[in-house]
């Protein structure tokens, strides 16, 4: 792995862990050689991670849209900055760039990229891995309701085993190491659902 995508929060959160896992990934990151790709901003957890990573000397590519840059602060020391016009464009150039994601604690545009990763592995779009970094059980509700979905069966088990969770940077880090892509024919999950009621 070449760069991976962090998504986070442009708020720090309300515990000190949060921070300092940013931290820890930003530091693991530099320690295998990965560089960081991320939203592009200065503030709360993204700037953090962006932060310890350019301290460390790694490199840090951020990509911001122009109508966010100001408002979220662009962090203009980065390595590479680039300003695009619109999300869609952001976050279709963050996943080019990227050779896997990672999801520290965020909100509603952090769950969103994740998951729009995922939908994107799911139809395989990509084959890249997504993990969550499941600092203080920040993630725990999310990960209940995606295994509610399995037992509701809108989600495939397959598709539920692409999300790699872990408490520590190093631990998602070698899980991203050993993540094989599922292996799905559509046509064949099809019918094992319709065999299975």
């Amino acid at each position: 792995m070449k760069r991976i995508c962090v998504f986070c929060g442009s708020s720090a959160g309300l515990r000190p862990e949060y921070s300092q896992a940013a931290v820890k990934l930003g530091e693991e990151l530099v320690r295998n050689d990965i560089a960081l790709v991320y939203g592009g901003g200065r503030v709360g957890l993204m700037g953090k991670i962006a932060q310890v990573v350019l301290k460390c000397g790694g490199d840090v590519t951020g990509v911001i849209p122009n109508a966010l840059a100001e408002r979220e602060v662009a962090y203009t020391e980065l390595t590479d900055l680039r300003i695009v016009s619109s999300m869609h464009e952001r976050k279709a150039l963050m996943a080019e760039l990227s050779d896997g994601f990672i999801a520290l604690p965020g909100g509603l545009g952090t769950i969103e990229e994740l998951f729009e990763v995922l939908t994107w592995g799911q139809l395989s779009i990509h084959n890249k891995p997504c993990g969550l970094l499941n600092i203080e059980g920040y993630f725990d509700k999310l990960i209940e309701f995606v295994d509610h979905s399995v037992r509701e069966k809108f989600i495939a088990r397959e598709h539920r085993n692409m999300i790699l969770t872990d408490n520590s940077a190093i631990g998602i880090l070698r899980q991203f190491n050993q993540y094989q892509p599922p292996q799905i024919d559509k046509a064949e999950l099809a019918l094992k659902e319709r065999t299975a009621h």
